[in-house]
Formats: C-alpha cells, structure tokens, sequence
C-alpha cells in the first residue's frame, strides 16, 4: 500500500504521523529546519501512537527532511535507540539531501548497538512489504 492510504494522528512542522491500516506508524518528515521543542513533541506523539496500538514497526520517510541537528540526534538515541523498554522495526526512505543522509547514516550507526532493527529503501511500496514480511 502506499503511504497516501492511512489514516492522519498527529502533524506539526517537523511532520505527518499516520497510522497504516497494516498496524505500523508513518512518519513523514517535512522539509526545512526545525524547532526542538517540535521535534520532541514529534517523537513524543510517535512514541504515543506506539504504546497506544501496541505496535513495534515504523515506516520513517526521511526524503524531504533536513539533517539533524546534535540535540535531536542525542534525543533519538537515548529515547528510541538506547531505550530498553521500547523495540523498534523500522524500514527507512533516507533524504534526498546528503548532509541529511549523512545524519540520519550516522543515527542508524548507533543504532547497531541499541533497540532499533532497520533496513533503508529507495520506495515506499518496498518499504511497506518489508514491513508486512516483519510481522
């Protein structure tokens, strides 16, 4: 399925958050900077919709987005990556940008030592089946 069929959860300027009817969020990153009060909440309202549905799969579109700054980047892993209590299956669109690319290649780095299992894809509808396969 691709990822205009589901249903909207929250949204602020960092983001979309949906929920697939296939029982896994997605995030849709927007383009341009971002405050870190709204990436927080971002992730807060991700974290949420998790625990809520119970759910562990998360499919991340990064395209559009801009690198990550040092705080968000520290925030991502002492929550998501390095939280033992929370498992995340994540299938990953990375940015288009290469500054981008390179944060979110350095995220997935210290993600081989925490919580997150990812694999990175060029198209959703791969992404998606990745997801399904993971169940």
């Amino acid at each position: 399925m691709p990822l205009s069929i589901h249903s909207l959860y929250y949204e602020n300027a960092v983001g979309r958050l949906s929920e697939h009817a296939d029982a896994y969020a997605v995030v849709q990153y927007k383009p341009g900077k971002r405050q870190f009060s709204d990436f927080k909440a971002f992730l807060i309202h991700t974290g949420n919709l998790l625990t809520r549905r119970g759910w562990t799969h998360v499919l991340t579109d990064q395209r559009a987005m801009s690198p990550f700054t040092e705080e968000e980047r520290a925030l991502i892993n002492q929550e998501w990556i390095h939280n033992e209590q929370r498992k995340i299956i994540a299938a990953i669109l990375l940015p288009n940008d290469v500054f981008a690319r390179l944060s979110s290649t350095q995220i997935m780095h210290d993600a081989r030592e925490g919580s997150l299992f990812y694999h990175v894809f060029q198209d959703e509808v791969a992404a998606a089946a990745w997801l399904r396969q993971m169940r």
